[in-house]
């Protein structure tokens, strides 16, 4: 199966002899194989797991932190678009902690507030939140 993920962070990940892709969904976390049937369904901030096997046949497994956007499956083709992509050589462990923890106490002043919740606000400390846990974990498995 050929695979293309679009990222607005860098490049892309494309690979025409990919075994298996699992990724989160908004129903729960599927897996798809070559010649699944077509769909058109939302990801969610998760790891991304790609087996995949070079032109001697020797099979490799690439995980990724992702974000928010679509998936395409087509018969033999899949189609990732997502905000981001990031792989575990990327992966600046100190910072993304940081943002974990100032997530946290910014949706915790806002849930605290007696005063009008800055609902965008709070969405935005809640998306950084979400990206941080999809990229520690990501470390977690690479440890």
């Amino acid at each position: 199966m050929e695979l293309k993920i679009l990222s607005f962070e860098w490049e892309s990940f494309v690979n025409k002899n990919v075994t298996s892709v699992t990724l989160l969904t908004w129903v729960g976390e599927i897996t798809v194989l070559e010649n699944h049937v077509p769909l058109m369904t939302y990801v969610e901030p998760s790891t991304l797991y790609i087996d995949y096997k070079d032109e001697n046949g020797v099979s490799y497994r690439d995980d990724f932190a992702v974000w928010r956007w679509v998936v395409e499956i087509d018969w033999g083709e899949m189609k990732i678009l997502t905000d981001m992509l990031t792989d575990i050589a990327d992966l600046d462990i100190e910072k993304v902690e940081r943002a974990k923890l100032e997530a946290e106490k910014l949706m915790e002043r806002f849930a605290n507030s007696k005063d009008r919740m800055d609902m965008a606000k709070f969405i935005e400390a809640q998306d950084a939140l979400l990206k941080s846990i999809a990229q520690l974990k990501l470390y977690d498995l690479k440890k």
